[in-house]
């Protein structure tokens, strides 16, 4: 038997010794290359299919590897195994942007990604969220329209101020969202300084079958600071991946970002009845009517190996859930369910999930077949159920433990309102109640440059009579701004607007969204 030793140069993909990476095979010097030089073909041909087509929303982003620990008993609420307590459960971050692409700047006014890929002992379970509780919209058939309006012309293939207005003054229940992104919390100062959220609203089962209606917060232990428009737009000129490189070194230095998790819990029966529509993503619950429940700690502590195996190729779906825990009627979440596990399956491929960073950490007996790139397998067992060779499957049959009471006929319409829905409302109670003079003035001066920056005609008289209806008077006083060509009447109200900015003034809310 020959013995084995490692390469003393390249090899092929096959194993074999290359003869050269630097000199391809030509017929004289200055011959034309020869097809029969396999090693440059291969070569060229992986160079032409290294990239998979990336994200059509979240494209640029980072993430990394660490622990989630139980620290408190919220069995009560649910059985999943991750949330017991004392369990501590590997897991994966990525953060990122909602309109970007992969090469934009980490620090342009948008939402943030906040998905969490959990390696738990039933199988994996993501959440996927945002820096904010809240969404634009609270229909997914609206979510490709939104999109589009916030990426690029297709006439000039530029980003447009007018056309992300014209679709947020025709759907008035952004307002809450465009608040947030106008707001202090826009644009974060760095990945760990800012907060995560589920958003929507999940089902718990507990071990008795009780069901509970929860929201997730995930609170940054390192504080939540926001820039200025002014510095973000700096930063991006002199470092477009400062969030990036931000969070690996961080991690590198051993500074370990950590969130610590509470949930809001509602029980089963107070949806029905409460005041605002529970399932409505553009709505948030105030703590006043649900406080938070501390649950445990998530703490960041490893870089990954390879950037494009481990984070451009980590695919997180709500779809992916574990006993314990269920969906709810939140129309954008039941969308999304579908949506996330397609475009994986489009940018990476059919088995995606047989990858290291997204395959689960406990044995699966999945009847998923072949495909491209296919790694696991069964041999010479059964690929069908039933089969009468002894590969066991599933047959439940009853209720589902993790659904909810539905009845009524089939219908394309909005939720059915509750006593206090509207679209304005929360959005003016965040302006008037949670932020202070300092931080009304900032956000009139931000939402008037965005305004200045080509939104024109209808569409602007319409912003201005969103703003009126988020409040009256901040509404007027963007509309003044604007039409003074962005000069404004109280310079000592900007003065003190970009001082509270500077000191990096973001204020943990304890009653509305926080």
């Amino acid at each position: 038997m020959s013995q084995q030793t490692g390469p003393t140069g390249s090899t092929t993909s096959t194993g074999a010794p290359a003869v050269s990476d630097r000199n391809s095979l030509t017929l004289g010097s200055n011959g034309p290359i020869l097809l029969h030089d396999t090693h440059f073909i291969e070569q060229m041909a992986h160079f032409n299919r290294e990239r998979v087509p990336e994200r059509n929303v979240h494209a640029k982003g980072s993430g990394a590897f660490g622990v989630f620990e139980t620290t408190e008993d919220v069995s009560a609420w649910t059985k999943a195994a991750l949330f017991q307590p004392g369990a501590r459960t590997d897991m994966l971050a990525r953060f990122s942007t909602v309109a970007g692409e992969q090469g934009s700047p980490d620090t342009w006014r948008d939402p943030r990604g906040f998905a969490l890929k959990f390696y738990t002992s039933e199988g994996n379970y993501d959440l996927v969220g945002n820096n904010t509780p809240v969404f634009f919209i609270r229909d997914t058939m609206k979510f490709p329209h939104f999109i589009r309006s916030q990426k690029r012309r297709g006439g000039s293939g530029l980003r447009d101020n007018h056309m992300q207005w014209d679709f947020w003054t025709l759907n008035p229940e952004s307002a809450h969202q465009v608040t947030y992104l106008m707001g202090d919390r826009g644009i974060p100062k760095t990945f760990r300084h800012m907060n995560g959220y589920g958003s929507h609203t999940y089902l718990w089962v507990n071990a008795a079958g009780e069901k509970f209606w929860v929201k997730y917060h995930f609170h940054s232990d390192q504080g939540v600071e926001g820039l200025t428009g002014e510095e973000a737009t700096r930063i991006a000129g002199e470092d477009a991946d400062h969030h990036r490189r931000d969070l690996y070194d961080s991690i590198e230095r051993g500074e370990l970002p950590s969130w610590t998790l509470s949930v809001q819990v509602m029980p089963y029966e107070d949806a029905r009845t409460y005041r605002f529509n529970p399932f409505d993503l553009t709505k948030v619950w105030p703590h006043s009517d649900y406080p938070l429940v501390k649950v445990g700690t998530m703490t960041l502590n490893r870089n990954p190996e390879n950037f494009f195996a481990q984070i451009e190729q980590a695919a997180f779906e709500p779809s992916a859930l574990v006993p314990g825990i269920g969906f709810s009627p939140d129309k954008m979440l039941l969308g999304r369910t579908f949506a996330y596990s397609d475009t994986h399956r489009y940018r990476i491929g059919p088995n995606y999930l047989q990858l290291p960073v997204n395959r689960p950490r406990v044995e699966t007996n999945s009847y998923t077949f072949d495909g491209p790139m296919a790694y696991d397998h069964s041999g010479d067992a059964p690929v069908y159920a039933p089969n009468t060779a002894g590969r066991p499957f599933s047959d439940l049959t009853g209720p589902v433990e993790d659904g909810w009471d539905a009845d009524g006929a089939m219908v394309r319409t909005a939720y059915e309102p509750h006593a206090e829905d509207d679209d304005f409302g929360q959005a003016g109670t965040l302006v008037r109640e949670v932020w202070d003079d300092a931080q009304r003035a900032a956000f009139v001066r931000t939402v008037a440059g965005h305004l200045l920056g080509g939104v024109t005609g209808a569409v602007l008289e319409k912003a201005f009579e969103y703003w009126k209806n988020v409040d009256a008077d901040t509404g007027k006083q963007i509309e003044e701004l604007v039409r003074a060509g962005g000069k404004s009447p109280n310079p000592g109200g900007e003065a003190d607007a970009a001082r509270a900015h500077e000191a990096g003034a973001v204020r943990e809310d304890d009653t509305h969204a926080g």
